[in-house]
């Protein structure tokens, strides 16, 4: 598992508009907060979106983008989007490389079936690329408070 202060492993993707992005793009220009979470359009995912949404302007004016990353596909993020006006980029990492990347594709148990899936995590890049933050098994309601007030203490 990632740690604070290691730099953030780079990743690139596609946006739901199939537009690619990566953390390069970033770079000494805005914080980025990357969460990862299980799947479109599921009630805790819906929670954790709508309200990184509702903070959207707040971070923006933290000069920090939102990024969400599941392993669904653009036209999933597109319809989950358009659903809720969602606020956030959302990227398709279908082969698994960012979730790899970051460490949060691990082993799961729900009803006593284990079984390999996204772990709920949020990291918060500086700027300069390094980790402020790397936080697993995230509970959705109030992250994205707990994490607008963490970009905006940096």
């Amino acid at each position: 598992m990632l740690q604070t202060q290691q730099i953030a492993p780079d990743f690139s993707s596609v946006n739901q508009a199939g537009k690619p992005v990566s953390l390069a793009d970033f770079k000494n220009t805005q914080n980025v907060v990357l969460y990862f979470y299980p799947k479109d359009d599921t009630p805790g995912c819906t929670i954790e979106a709508n309200e990184f949404t509702a903070l959207a302007a707040d971070f923006a004016q933290a000069d920090t983008v939102v990024i969400g990353v599941s392993k669904d596909d653009c036209g999933s993020h597109q319809a989950f989007i358009d659903k809720f006006g969602l606020k956030v980029d959302l990227l398709a990492d279908t082969d698994g490389s960012v979730c790899d990347a970051y460490g949060v594709w691990q082993l799961k148990e729900k009803n006593g079936v284990s079984k390999m899936g996204i772990v709920r995590s949020t990291f918060v890049i500086n700027k300069a690329g390094i980790l402020e933050e790397a936080i697993y098994q995230v509970a959705p309601e109030g992250h994205a408070q707990a994490m607008l007030t963490r970009v905006q203490n940096l």
